[in-house]
């Protein structure tokens, strides 16, 4: 099925849609490198940083008409991408991207998200009825949460923040403008006092993100951004450069730090208090590419690809944000209910190849003892880990439909329970990188020890024995959530995914 709400009003210029449009018929008999980015009609829209970063070395990307800081080219590099099929030649600068946001402190122009405000009497009645998750919470909280179909398929996944009793701001993903804001304003109900307003161009987002976020944060502003006073999933007001900025503390990371969300117009008076205020906690810009690699480190799901409406938040490993606890409706709720207690058909896992040179871009085809079983949803790598990793959705069931058996342990696996997902003693291989084998990750002191993060203690909701296939010599570590060391992490954190 084809969706027009992938569409915006970018879309009603005629002149860019011609240009774009044969742009892309062309390709067709191109040879498609990943990562590959079209070049007609840019730079479109840009954020008031644009010449900011473009002094900075940045090499854009486009998302929905916005231009987007992609990575950072170091001096005496070409601030270009060079396609190929392996690695590209940003590979390494990524990685430095990557590495520094764990170590220190970055930021990150995300002024493309879309933003929504909703407001009236009945807000809160309206957005309990659309959300999955639990809004209802008190004035400066925040909730992650989906919004489901009749199918209890997940329609959107984004983040609520209550401003006041009767009035909420909304953040999702750039690419998701027009989709996210037709399903909401289709739901409200009829004749409730509700207003829906799209504020994304009103707003500029600057990401703070890193173990040093709260010193440069603590050195721009004179609010208290202590633990205790700033807890995670709250959101302040709070003074930076003469201009109020709503922070919110949420990630999409795995670090600590806020999103600040700036009135347009100051937006650039405040990166600038933060790159001088931060320049003793090494404060640099940091890109897309590297926001990509930190998130599938963490595990952290991303709509359209990782989750979609054919997904329910139970498969995707996301039941735990869902009110179902509450007895309260919300759209979606009977068709939870009704696979509530029954087998899962597919899962939510991550991978982490033990290849080092592995390349992973997504839809590379998952095997299980030799029966397909679903394809990456999301590929890269993982930096801090220093493996190739990987997001998918694996069908539970074998190709005559039936459940692995209890009893057979083997290859097939188990079924813990309905609250668990499968866990296989071996698993597949990635049709990617002939000869890999499968080996789930190891869970012990030394192999902390041998991948540097001694000290370090894993999270996830559980974890595989080590076991080699005996038929393959290299291996490939498997997990079902995050094999991220808790230290890289915000103690505090949530799936706040928004791409």
């Amino acid at each position: 099925m084809v969706d027009i709400r992938r569409f915006s009003g970018l879309h009603r210029d005629r002149d860019w849609t011609r240009d774009r449009t044969l742009e892309a018929y062309g390709k067709h008999y191109t040879i498609g490198f990943p990562h590959e980015e079209y070049e007609s009609g840019r730079p479109r829209i840009v954020s008031p940083l644009y010449e900011r970063l473009r002094t900075h070395r940045a090499v854009f990307g486009s998302k929905l008409g916005w231009e987007r800081p992609n990575w950072f080219a170091p001096n005496g590099m070409e601030a270009k991408d060079m396609y190929s099929m392996g690695r590209q030649n940003w590979f390494g600068p990524v990685g430095d991207e990557h590495r520094h946001v764990r170590a220190h402190v970055g930021v990150f122009d995300q002024s493309s998200f879309a933003k929504y405000e909703v407001s009236g009497r009945d807000a809160l009645a309206a957005l309990d009825l659309i959300c999955a998750g639990d809004v209802a919470k008190p004035t400066g909280r925040l909730t992650y949460t989906q919004l489901l179909n009749s199918r209890g398929g997940i329609e959107a996944d984004l983040t609520v923040a209550r401003l006041a009793d009767d009035r909420f701001s909304i953040v999702t993903g750039t690419g998701f403008r027009t989709h996210d804001l037709a399903w909401i304003r289709e739901h409200i109900p009829a004749g409730l006092d509700v207003r829906l307003d799209d504020v994304t161009e009103a707003f500029g987002t600057l990401s703070l993100m890193g173990p040093k976020a709260r010193d440069v944060l603590t050195a721009v502003t004179r609010a208290d951004v202590t633990n205790a006073a700033f807890p995670f999933g709250h959101i302040r007001g709070i003074e930076i450069a003469d201009a109020m900025v709503r922070a919110l503390r949420v990630t999409y990371v795995g670090e600590l730090g806020w999103e600040l969300h700036v009135p347009i117009d100051a937006i650039g008076d405040v990166f600038d208090a933060l790159m001088a205020a931060g320049a003793p906690q090494s404060l640099r810009p940091v890109g897309y590419r590297a926001l990509e690699s930190l998130r599938l480190e963490k595990g952290y799901r991303a709509w359209g690809s990782d989750i979609t409406p054919n997904d329910t938040p139970f498969e995707a490993g996301l039941g735990w944000a869902v009110k179902m606890k509450s007895g309260r409706p919300f759209i979606g709720r009977e068709a939870l209910e009704a696979v509530s207690g029954l087998p899962l058909k597919k899962r939510f896992a991550g991978f982490v190849i033990a290849d080092s040179e592995a390349v992973l871009v997504g839809r590379e085809t998952i095997l299980r003892d030799g029966e397909p079983v679903g394809y990456l949803t999301s590929g890269g790598y993982g930096y801090t880990i220093g493996k190739a990793s990987a997001t998918a959705m694996c069908a539970m069931r074998g190709r005559d439909g039936r459940l692995p058996d209890r009893r057979r342990l083997p290859a097939g696996g188990r079924q813990r329970d309905r609250c668990r997902p499968h866990r296989p003693r071996s698993l597949v291989r990635s049709t990617g990188h002939a000869g890999a084998g499968l080996r789930p990750p190891q869970n012990n002191g030394e192999a902390r020890r041998r991948a540097g993060l001694a000290g370090h203690r894993y999270i996830g909701r559980g974890y595989f024995d080590p076991r080699d296939l005996a038929n393959r010599g290299k291996r490939v570590d498997v997990r079902r959530e995050s094999a991220v060391p808790q230290g890289l992490l915000d103690r505090q954190h949530d799936d706040a995914a928004r791409p």
